[in-house]
């Protein structure tokens, strides 16, 4: 006899809340200060309880994408502030002599 595994699981599609692509993308269009304020209220709406478990998934996706969001607008400054002061540095050391003056 010739035994084979009849428990076999297929894979189901999950049926966890998920953002839609339009809502990633409004909140890919919020400002710094919007996505904050948005994320203070989904950590808000977790720590309130009362959520049956989908709509405290979908808070906390919706927390995750609105904190990568801060965190990228928060880097993209970064960037630029240290690209600010890479310049000025450089700037200031040829501050005066011949070679500021051939810029």
């Amino acid at each position: 006899m010739i035994m084979t595994d009849q428990n076999t699981t297929e894979q189901q599609p999950s049926t966890l809340p998920s953002l839609s692509a339009e809502e990633l993308e409004r909140i890919n269009a919020l400002s710094y200060e919007q996505a904050r304020d948005q994320l203070i209220q989904a950590v808000q709406a977790l720590e309130a309880g009362g959520l049956d478990l989908d709509a405290s998934m979908r808070q906390w996706q919706l927390g995750e994408a609105l904190a990568r969001r801060a965190q990228t607008l928060l880097d993209d400054v970064r960037t630029q502030l240290d690209a600010a002061q890479a310049n000025q540095a450089s700037a200031g050391a040829t501050a005066g002599t011949q070679s500021n003056l051939e810029q």
